[in-house]
């Protein structure tokens, strides 16, 4: 509400909550609810305004600067039109389930922490965003009452009817549905424009499990396909891996000076998650409240500030992501020989006059894995008119797809470029 003085007398109008949103992939984007309003002015979503959807994959793509704010919109959205699909199609779900469904998927990314998946292997430990996301809805569940117990129960798994959740986490859920197509469109990589809303269109449940039409058949399989493309053509590309390293080591090595007892400029809840050890069974409400003043901003404005620093490798690291002169990447079918990785460390600490374990920060190596579709996990399944059921690899024509079913893993080394 807001209020209005007029002549002496207080006025109070109710504020329109029944907002229309435009959106660059779906067009208008409605918000079903007061309830849904009020999630989405919460601090702790405006804050997915300031984390980016693919991390540093601008450095590849200049137009991927979308943020996560924007795919959970997107996500809400295609799951208005899975709830309309399913009640045509004779599907009970309750008012009740619906919105719990809208919250669900809403807030399904609300832990994710600077520049995504970064965090999670730097600066707090093997705490991953799903845990997060949890912990903020149910702080955000006290705020309001206990009215978001039923969407925590199906983002859980927990809630008796299963289809559910599979909207929310599956192998063909709306957060693949949408930020396949979101990432495709900001990127540029037409490969991954999927048909979301025809995909959509084909779902229906059988025995309380999500299944898709036969009909819907080629679309799955263009979905999967795209699935493996996207990823290693825009999500595992060499240069955004090497990124996504280096910003990991920055952090660690902002960590390891902090617990030496150096003093680093950098923001209020950077400094205190550079200076605590966090880790699953301290991750308090109190820590809560400060992950979630932390944002890409704060890691950028540090790492700006720390191209200046005294401590050559964070200084160096630092200057590698914001200035965009990276380490050099190789990508291989198999693991790199511990001959080649040797040579590197010794012509780096010859070259920069550090020690062995300051040189594993500039030389290091790692595995990539891609598999499109899992077959044992929640599968995608193809109902046919006869009322048959089969796992879309056994019902498909096309043979790559059990290829696809396959995970194929690659090796990759990084080390600096070495003038000649």
């Amino acid at each position: 509400m807001y209020i209005c003085s007029c002549k002496g007398k207080v006025n109070l109008k109710k504020r329109n909550k029944l907002k229309i949103l435009n959106d660059p992939i779906y067009g208008f984007i409605t918000i079903p609810n007061e309830q849904i309003f009020d999630l989405i002015e919460h601090k702790y979503f405006q804050r997915l305004r300031r984390i980016s959807q693919m991390g540093l994959s601008y450095l590849v793509y200049p137009g991927a600067h979308h943020t996560r704010f924007h795919h959970a919109l997107g996500c809400m959205h295609l799951m208005q039109k899975s709830v309309r699909v399913l009640r045509f199609k004779g599907v009970n779900i309750s008012e009740e389930e619906e919105n719990a469904l809208y919250v669900a998927i809403l807030l399904h990314d609300i832990g994710h922490g600077p520049f995504s998946h970064a965090m999670e292997h730097s600066i707090v430990n093997e705490v991953n965003h799903e845990s997060i996301s949890l912990m903020f809805m149910e702080q955000i569940n006290e705020e309001f009452n206990g009215s978001l117990t039923l969407a925590i129960q199906i983002f859980k798994g927990e809630y008796h009817r299963n289809f559910l959740h599979q909207l929310i986490s599956s192998q063909l859920d709306m957060d693949r549905l949408d930020y396949l197509k979101r990432d495709s469109f900001y990127t540029g990589v037409a490969e991954g424009n999927i048909n979301s809303e025809r995909l959509i269109t084909m779902l229906t449940v059988v025995n309380d499990e999500l299944v898709i039409e036969d009909k819907g058949i080629y679309s799955v399989e263009k979905f999967l396909l795209s699935r493996r493309l996207m990823y290693w053509q825009v999500y595992l590309h060499k240069t955004s891996l090497v990124a996504e390293n280096i910003l990991i080591r920055v952090l660690q090595r902002a960590k390891e000076l902090s617990n030496q007892g150096v003093s680093l400029k950098a923001s209020q809840a950077l400094t205190f998650f550079l200076q605590n050890k966090i880790i699953a069974e301290n991750f308090t409400p109190e820590v809560l409240s400060m992950f979630s003043k932390l944002d890409d901003y704060d890691i950028i404005w540090a790492m700006k500030e720390w191209t200046n620093s005294d401590d050559f490798i964070l200084r160096k690291l630092s200057k590698m992501i914001i200035e965009r002169d990276l380490l050099k990447v190789k990508i291989k079918n198999k693991p790199f020989g511990l001959d080649k990785k040797e040579n590197h460390i010794k012509k780096i600490k010859e070259k920069y006059k550090i020690s062995d374990q300051e040189a594993h920060y500039f030389v290091f190596e790692g595995s990539i894995s891609n598999q499109a579709y899992h077959q044992n996990k929640q599968n995608i399944n193809i109902l046919y008119k006869s009322g048959k059921i089969v796992d879309i690899v056994k019902a498909t024509d096309q043979f790559n797809l059990e290829a696809l079913s396959k995970p194929v893993t690659k090796y990759f080394m990084c080390h600096p470029k070495y003038k000649h």
